[in-house]
């Protein structure tokens, strides 16, 4: 059994590693045109393709983002059929040995919630659970979306209506990026780097993002992110409403704005995925008609010893 992993240096490579991505994680199955986008938001990364016995068997991905410089933010698939055999491992030391070259001592990666396997080799290269974020689903095929309904003196319109309005959503993301649960550490990115990597992605569409205003103030917003790998599901990114307006229906309004449009526009099913600890928002999915499903544990570790 002979197992080689190779750093991505072609096209087609990069393209290999997306492949075995989304035939391992179909349900976060994405485009390289969303690929390409997160790499240019990143300040450095790298794509692995490991291959068993002269056969594609995985691929890892890793990146250091500028939000988060000290964390190598990785994801590793490994065929189904190819799993126990070492092929992980592989991919687990060169990742690391690629953290180590960037000063980079500490890796975050996802694994599906019930996959105890995954969790259970995780677990033994001492790396720990972070976060936890269930998955809600919200299908729409006979759903009637309810009316929106802003508070008073609030209007809902989409970003697209108001292109103005953007340093007003960058306010609020300001505010709400560091109270999510999780993200007390981030660093957040000056204005213009945020429009560019958080709103205007390949699956960002100004005409699915939501602004609610006050008058002239921009006092929270909600965005969709999009991808043509699955273009029935529309998935929530960020909800996020300014501290001073919390508690008075502003994201409720925003929430039902996202399912008008997306039923209007054909979409069949909306997905998110809230950390566990942010109840707000999950009481407000449940009220909404969202219903939990498993979803994926955030996991925290060391670099391989002596990659």
């Amino acid at each position: 059994m002979e197992i080689d992993v190779r750093r991505a240096a072609e096209r087609a490579d990069e393209e290999l590693s997306l492949e075995l991505f989304n035939a391992v994680w179909p349900q976060q199955a994405v485009t390289m045109a969303e690929v390409d986008s997160h790499k240019r938001a990143a300040l450095a990364h790298a794509d692995f393709v490991a291959v068993l016995d002269g056969e594609a068997a995985g691929s890892a991905f890793v990146a250091i983002m500028p939000q988060r410089p000290s964390v190598g933010s990785a994801l590793v698939t490994v065929l189904a059929n190819r799993r126990r055999r070492g092929v992980g491992t592989a991919l687990y030391r060169d990742l690391s040995h690629w953290c180590a070259a960037h000063d980079v001592e500490t890796i975050e990666a996802p694994v599906d919630a019930d996959d105890e396997e995954s969790l259970a080799y995780a677990q033994r290269r001492d790396f720990i659970e972070v976060e936890r974020y269930p998955k809600l689903v919200l299908e729409l095929g006979e759903l009637v979306p309810p009316p929106i309904a802003p508070p008073n003196g609030v209007e809902i319109v989409s970003w697209a209506e108001q292109p103005q309005v953007a340093r007003g959503i960058y306010a609020v993301a300001v505010e709400a990026y560091a109270d999510v649960p999780g993200g007390q550490d981030e660093v957040m990115e000056s204005f213009e780097d945020w429009l560019a990597h958080d709103m205007q992605g390949s699956g960002d569409r100004p005409e699915a993002t939501f602004v609610a205003l006050a008058g002239d103030e921009v006092v929270g917003y909600a965005k969709f992110s999009l991808t043509a790998a699955q273009p029935s599901v529309a998935f929530h990114d960020m909800t996020g409403v300014r501290r001073a307006w919390r508690g008075r229906g502003v994201a409720g309004a925003l929430k039902r704005a996202q399912i008008g449009w997306a039923k209007a526009n054909g979409y069949e099913r909306l997905e998110t995925g809230n950390e566990e600890r942010n109840e707000p928002i999950r009481r407000l999915n449940a009220s909404l008609g969202y219903r939990e499903r498993s979803g994926r544990v955030l996991m925290r570790g060391p670099v391989a010893q002596d990659p």
